[in-house]
This record gives structure tokens, C-alpha cells and sequence, in this order.
């Protein structure tokens, strides 16, 4: 057979077997197979080529055995190979090669020969999409080949990094963010980093926000919010102090928009300010009136929480400052970098923010992206990153998750309607909902040796992407299977590599190198609990 590239193709067997898109490969006897170095050699995750009338068909290796070994390993040995089709490059009327394409049209046939492909045969199917896309390191089988990811097919239908600790999912992400500010610096992405790991990664691009300069009032929150922040899990709505809580905010909002202002819009949950000394006033006020002589451990309970968390400098990024003004058009623009001015990134620190309403926060950005998207009519598309996201969406309803678990469950399902693209990192996609990572049309599996995470991700894959998960035990760090509507075809590729200072802030602590030197107990411990009791990292 001749290839495209005018070189004589090597057969390397016959189809024996056909099975919808699996086919089984019987290799020629006295073949020699190349070197391990080769892009023809036979390994799982490699291509090969058959013909059809109107097409060459590419399939990939998922399989190699001998069913009936001999005991001296004589060439006779029947060596068995397993395919999966992934596509095909029809022929135009004048015999040319068309760009790749998922699918076959037409299966192929028993005793259909089977040839390896040449570094022209991979370039063809891994070639730049014509879509905007961008690079992300090599596919495996050829270190010079580069790895493409259409970008809007990528972030118009959500994608997820999956791995293990220190498979390198943040460095993933690092690379696909670099590459689409670069390409597009008009972006708007908000992070929610856990753990303060990329701001050095995404420097100048990012704009870093943390309690010390992010602004969340409390008058942007639903009741159901600002419950979970003053009660916990424990009350919901239905209780006296929810009850309570209610009709004092509904009245302090309609109050604070003024007399002969129309107010007829404005409901519990609408997104406008009132004055906490005005609602604490009121409760004052209440208390003392005899027809709510019942509820007076509602009002007492209301009224000690409010007081105590005005107090809290922890919680000043929600309940600090005294004047009150109208600035959610200045807070949504900090958030969604509107304007971009040379920052398309915002990163929000989690670290320091008070772990009791931590996933408040998450919940409260995550409604206020949607529903932003929502009210600007797709306006300004989003890209939301949710780093360790098993935390805020598990698999198990846990209490004090509902709200959080909501928020992200309905960007995933509705948020590409509005242009709201969805990133979920996790090491643990078994631990994760459901629903979330069903909705992730492109899926970034690193290295995953828990046998229930692997059977996880095996539901959320297509059938023809099933081979490639043999890989997931023995990938090395910085690689990953990367199957879905984002890629022109399911491949193993290896991210490119960061450099040192730009690499996220997610190692190990270095043991060896730090237990060689005594610390400095006196100067050191006066600065931990300096730290530690003002809340400043």
C-alpha cells in the first residue's frame, strides 16, 4: 500500500474479527516489529490504518495478547491484536485526502489488511484543528507532534482535570489558562483556588483577591445564605429565626431604596442594600412589642449572631465598614474583570477565608457568575475554574454542602446556555456528583491508580475511549488521556513543561531538606501566632 506521503506502507496483519466499532487484528507471522522507539511499533495507545473504497480508517490499540503460548516461544504463536475505530480521512473525487473526521462510514472487513502508520499518517490526524485552538504539549506516540484543544469546543460544553496528588492537574490547568489569554486577552476567568497555589503560576494576568481586599456585603446574599453564615447547617428555612429574619430584611431593603421610590420589584432575595443598624434597630424594636412576646429567643438569637460577626474582623469582607452604598456594579466588575484592563484572570484565595462559611463563599460566586450571565444575555462568556471540587460537590449530599452543590450543579447543567463554561479539578472523581462531571464534555484523565476512580470515569467516557484507561495506573506526571469534544481525536499527550516560577504553588514540603536545621523557636512562634490570631498569611 502507498502512503499519502508517496512511502510504501508495512502490513502488519488481518482483521479476524468485527464487532460494531472493535475489531481484532491477527498479526502477520515473521513480522518484525520496530523498535518501542518507532511510531509503527505495537503498543496499547497506538495507531494503525486499514482502506476502505472511500477512506483510510484509523484504529487504536487497546489490546495485545497470545491466546495459546508455546512453551519456546516459536514464531508459529498466533499474536492477537485489539482495535477500536476512531475515524477516518475520506477521499475527495479526485483522490485527495480530506481532514480527518471522527466516525467511519463504512466498517471495515474480515481479512482486511492492516498497516502501521508513518509520522505523516499522525500528523494527519492530529492536526491543528481548523477552529481556534491551542497548544498543550505532545501526543504521546511522537514527541514532536504537537497536542491541540479546540478551544469553544473545550469551554463552550465544560471540561474536567482529573488525577491523583501530584499528577500535575494544576500545572494542566496553568497551560490551558496560559493558552487561552494568549489567545484571547479579553477573557474573563474567575479561579476558586483552596489553597493559594496559582498566583504565582498565572502572575501579571491574574488579579488576586482574598479577605483582605475582596468585597462580599452581606445584603448580596439570599436568606438562605445568610442563615448558613449565622446558624450553620442546623436552621433552614421554615425556623422562627428564618421567619423572623425574613421579614426584617424584606422591609429594611424597601426601606433603604426611600420614600416614593418604587419598590413594588424588591423581594427578600433581591440584591440591593440595607443598613445592618437599621435591622438591628428594628429587632430592638420588636422585641419590646407584646404581640411578639413568643418569638423573643428568635429575636435574641438574631440579634447575638448579627452582633458577633460585625465584631469578627474575620468576617469584615462581609460584614465590615459602616456606611452602606450601592456598589454591586463595582463589586461585579472586580470579580468578572470588567473591565479586563491586562488582568482576564481573577483568582479568589480561599485560603483565608473563615472555614465555617467557606462554602458560602463558593456558593455565593458561583450564583452571582450564573446569574450575572443570565442578566447580561450572554454578553460576557465565563469560564469558571473549581479547584478540589469533590470539596464543594460530593457525591453524597453532605449538610452544609445543599447550597454550594446547587450553585455548581446548575452551571453545569444550564450554564452553557447562558456562556458559562464550568473547569472542575479533582483527584477524586468517585467522590464527585454525579450530575457535575456527567455534564463535562471533554475529560483530562492523569495518572488515577484507585481502582473505584478509574470505574468512575470509565461510566463518563464514550465507548470508543475505553482503551485508553489501561493507561491511567502507569501514566507518568504531566500526562494525561484526553478524550472528548475538545480534542479532534482521543489520545495520550504530555503537557509542556513550566518553568520554575511559573509553576503552581502545589508541591510537598521538602522533609529532608528542612529537618536538617533547628528553627529559631522564640522570633519564629511569635510570628505563627501573630499570623494566626489576626488571620493575615
Amino acid at each position: 500500500m502507498d502512503g499519502f506521503d508517496g512511502k510504501v506502507e508495512a502490513r502488519i496483519g488481518r482483521i479476524v474479527s468485527v464487532s460494531g466499532g472493535q475489531l481484532v487484528m491477527l498479526i502477520d507471522q515473521n513480522l518484525q516489529l520496530d523498535s518501542a522507539d518507532d511510531v509503527s511499533a505495537l503498543q496499547i495507545g497506538t495507531l494503525v490504518k486499514t482502506q476502505s473504497p472511500t477512506a483510510t480508517v484509523y484504529g487504536i490499540v487497546t489490546g495485545l495478547s497470545i491466546p495459546i503460548p508455546s512453551a519456546d516461544n516459536t514464531e508459529s504463536e498466533m499474536r492477537v491484536v485489539e482495535l477500536t475505530l476512531l475515524g477516518e480521512t475520506p477521499y475527495d473525487k479526485e483522490g485527495e485526502r480530506r481532514p480527518f473526521r471522527r466516525g467511519v462510514s463504512r466498517t471495515p472487513t474480515l481479512d482486511d489488511a492492516v498497516y502501521a502508520t508513518t509520522k505523516a499518517d499522525l500528523g494527519h490526524v492530529y492536526a491543528r484543528p481548523s477552529s481556534s485552538s491551542i497548544c498543550v504539549g505532545t501526543i504521546h506516540q511522537d514527541r514532536t507532534m504537537p497536542a491541540h484543544i479546540m478551544t469553544d469546543e473545550l469551554l463552550g460544553k465544560h471540561f474536567a482535570i482529573l488525577g491523583t496528588t501530584g499528577s500535575g492537574k494544576s500545572c494542566a490547568a496553568t497551560l490551558i489558562l496560559q493558552g487561552v489569554i494568549e489567545q484571547n486577552p479579553n477573557a474573563h476567568i474567575v479561579v476558586l483556588d483552596p489553597h493559594n497555589e496559582y498566583a504565582r503560576a498565572l502572575g501579571e494576568a491574574a488579579e488576586v483577591l482574598d479577605p483582605t481586599n475582596l468585597e462580599l456585603p452581606y445584603w448580596l446574599l439570599t436568606l438562605e445564605e445568610l442563615m448558613e453564615i449565622l446558624f450553620g447547617p442546623g436552621l433552614r428555612i421554615g425556623s422562627e429565626e428564618a421567619n423572623v429574619l425574613g421579614d426584617l430584611i424584606a422591609e429594611s431593603k424597601r426601606k433603604f431604596a426611600g420614600e416614593g421610590t418604587d419598590t413594588g420589584h424588591i423581594t427578600l432575595d433581591t440584591p440591593v442594600p440595607y443598613r445592618m443598624s437599621a435591622l438591628l434597630r428594628q429587632i430592638n424594636d420588636d422585641m419590646g412589642r407584646l404581640d411578639n412576646a413568643s418569638l423573643i429567643g428568635a429575636y435574641r438569637h438574631i440579634r447575638a449572631r448579627l452582633t458577633a460577626l460585625q465584631n469578627d474582623p474575620r468576617f469584615a469582607f462581609m460584614f465590615g465598614g459602616i456606611s452602606v452604598r450601592d456598589r454591586m456594579a463595582a463589586i461585579l466588575g472586580q470579580i468578572f474583570r470588567i473591565p479586563v484592563e491586562g488582568k482576564p484572570i481573577t483568582i479568589v484565595d480561599l485560603s483565608g477565608v473563615p472555614s465555617e462559611i467557606l462554602n458560602v463563599v463558593v456558593s455565593v460566586i458561583c450564583r452571582l457568575t450564573f446569574d450575572f450571565a443570565l442578566w447580561s444575555e450572554r454578553a460576557v462568556p465565563m469560564l469558571l475554574v473549581c479547584e478540589e471540587a469533590h470539596r464543594y460537590a460530593p457525591h453524597v449530599a453532605k449538610e452544609g454542602l445543599q447550597l454550594t452543590m446547587r450553585a455548581l450543579s446548575r452551571i453545569a447543567k444550564e450554564g452553557r446556555k447562558y456562556g458559562v463554561s464550568l473547569c472542575v479539578i479533582s483527584q477524586r472523581p468517585s467522590r464527585l456528583d454525579t450530575d457535575l462531571l456527567s455534564q463535562c464534555n471533554t475529560i483530562f484523565g492523569m495518572r488515577m491508580s484507585n481502582n473505584e476512580d478509574q470505574e468512575y470515569l470509565r461510566g463518563a467516557m464514550n465507548e470508543s475511549s475505553l482503551g485508553l484507561l489501561s493507561f491511567l495506573p502507569s501514566l507518568r506526571n504531566s500526562e494525561a488521556v484526553t478524550v472528548g469534544q475538545g480534542v479532534s481525536v482521543p489520545a495520550r499527550i504530555r503537557f509542556a513543561s513550566l518553568p520554575e516560577d511559573r509553576r503552581p504553588h502545589s508541591g510537598m514540603a521538602s522533609f529532608s531538606e528542612s529537618w536538617q536545621q533547628d528553627v529559631d523557636s522564640a522570633g519564629f512562634l511569635q510570628e505563627v501566632v501573630q499570623r494566626w490570631r489576626h488571620q493575615k498569611r
